[in-house]
This record gives structure tokens, C-alpha cells and sequence, in this order.
């Protein structure tokens, strides 16, 4: 994270998230599904800036193709803080998309917390991780993870968080050149629903699976070849609805050789756990 004249400019990341696993274990009444899974965060994401504004506009400077500003989730959160403390600046955002959308690596939910967490600093609109974690709830079911910004065990419709303690880890991760949308994966007849719920103490020595996996791999025949690819040098899932997948290695190094290696057809990261999210400590 790095700042420069933080009263005017904010410059900071936004990490992907990883569904270590992701179990459907109900639906509610009113369609929403209930889950549990453990997210962990990594150290690599996008990137925004915020320019203070004194005339109380938002706008995002920079182009996203098929993402119209006024629907992009970093707009529509800065309105709502706006909305939520009658704040009356504004601000231009500028966001270095290097996360594939689409992907289940929580990019918009990522750089939604973001922004919720930078202009509740610049604007000094102070509130706390609570009711900044309520705002994003608003903008989609992820983005209270990343404001809680911790490894976490969650339930609910995903914000239900309680921390956990994982060991740093090395991770390959694969996109298909495919899109994913989530809301065709949970409406899909064939999901299953009724997976018997896990205990948090139980977890890590329980056997889990990604219950969106299947109906992706289904409908998306290159979310399964790039698990089969992956699967070649670790065990390798899908993460939240698809279309990436990641698998767990053993070293940077082997995660760079992994990488070097992948067929043009897929693009292929290595990344790094990541403890912490880079502005945790700017939220009470």
C-alpha cells in the first residue's frame, strides 16, 4: 500500500479472494442462498487511486470495456457511503483491473470494500468496520469479507465471518478464457443444495468440495480442462462460482515453473497468502 498526500490522494490495492471450499447448504424464502466456506486472500489484485473532489461528484477516470461507470461496483459504493453519511465530496477513481471478471476471485467485491474503506478515510466520514461492512452487504454478498479483511470461516449468505488462522501458502491460479455468470450457476436445477453443514472446529480435517464445481464444469467444458490441467501437479478446484481455479503447491518456485508451463489457451498467476488485507488497520 502506498500513499501519497493522503488529505488529497489514496492509491492501494483491492486482493482476490480463494473459496477454499464452498458447500450449499439451504436456501432461503427469499432465494438467496445459504452457504459456508473459507475465504483466504492473496497478494496480488487490482489496484485503485481516489483524488479528493470538493464538488461532491464520483467519477471512475479510468475505462473498464463492458463495464459502464455508473454500474461499476466502486461508483455505486462510493454513492452509497455518500448516501449513508451525507458526505458532500467527491472523488475520481481510477482502477487498474488485473483480475479477470467473471473469474470467482471477488475482483468487484474486492475493489468495492476498497473503495468503501479509502473514501471512508479521505472523506474522515468515520465509520466503523461494522457499518461499512453493512453498506457493502448491500453491493454484494463478498464484499463484507474483504472490509472484515481476514481469513475467514463464513456462513450465512456469505457474511457471517468468524476469523481462522491458516499457514502462509503458495497457490497457482488458472483462468479459462470463459465467463462464469453467478446468478446462472445458483439457479441451475441441477445444483445441489442440501449439503450437510460443517462445524468450524471441524473444518480443516473435513472432506469439502466446491458444490458449484460441478454445474459450472457442466455448462463450461473449459472450467473442467483447466482443472484437469492444474490437476497434473496439485489437487485443483474451482473458486466461488468459477471460471478460475486454483491449486495449493509447495513453493514460489514450483508455483512459477507451474506457470511458465500453462497452455496459451489459459492465463495462469501464481500468488501468495495473504494474512491480512493492506488496509485492515484503517478501520476501527
Amino acid at each position: 500500500m502506498d500513499t501519497t498526500d493522503l488529505t488529497r490522494l489514496i492509491d492501494c490495492s483491492a486482493p482476490a479472494k480463494l473459496n477454499l471450499f464452498l458447500h450449499v447448504i439451504g436456501r432461503r424464502a427469499d432465494g438467496y442462498h445459504l452457504l459456508q466456506t473459507a475465504f483466504r486472500l492473496l497478494d496480488w489484485g487490482d489496484r485503485l487511486s481516489f483524488e479528493l473532489r470538493e464538488d461532491g461528484r464520483v467519477e471512475r477516470v479510468s475505462d473498464i470495456p463492458g463495464v459502464p461507470a455508473q454500474q461499476d461496483l466502486v461508483v455505486r459504493a462510493a454513492d452509497a457511503l455518500q448516501s449513508a453519511t451525507g458526505c458532500r465530496l467527491g472523488a475520481n477513481i481510477t482502477v487498474d483491473k488485473q483480475l479477470p471478471m467473471g473469474g470467482g476471485l471477488g475482483g468487484g467485491s474486492s475493489d468495492a470494500a476498497t473503495t468503501l474503506i479509502a473514501l471512508n478515510r479521505l472523506w474522515r466520514t468515520g465509520l466503523d468496520r461494522e457499518q461499512l461492512a453493512t453498506l457493502g452487504l448491500q453491493l454484494g454478498a463478498d464484499v463484507p469479507f474483504f472490509i472484515f479483511g481476514r481469513d475467514a470461516f463464513a456462513e450465512g449468505v456469505g457474511e457471517e465471518l468468524k476469523a481462522i488462522e491458516l499457514p502462509p501458502a503458495w497457490y497457482v491460479v488458472v483462468a479459462p478464457p470463459v465467463t462464469v455468470p453467478t446468478a446462472e450457476i445458483f439457479s441451475a436445477e441441477e445444483l445441489t443444495r442440501d449439503t450437510e453443514p460443517l462445524k468450524l472446529t471441524d473444518f480443516a480435517a473435513s472432506t469439502t468440495r466446491n458444490d458449484l464445481q460441478a454445474v459450472a464444469c457442466n455448462r463450461y467444458p473449459e472450467v473442467s480442462a483447466a482443472i484437469d490441467w492444474l490437476s497434473q501437479f496439485a489437487p485443483a478446484r474451482m473458486t466461488g462460482s468459477g471460471a478460475c481455479v486454483f491449486a495449493q503447491v509447495a513453493s514460489g518456485d514450483d508455483a512459477q515453473r507451474i506457470v511458465e508451463s500453462c497452455p496459451e489457451r489459459f492465463r495462469a498467476w501464481k500468488a501468495r497468502s495473504l494474512a491480512r488485507h493492506p488496509l485492515h488497520d484503517w478501520v476501527d
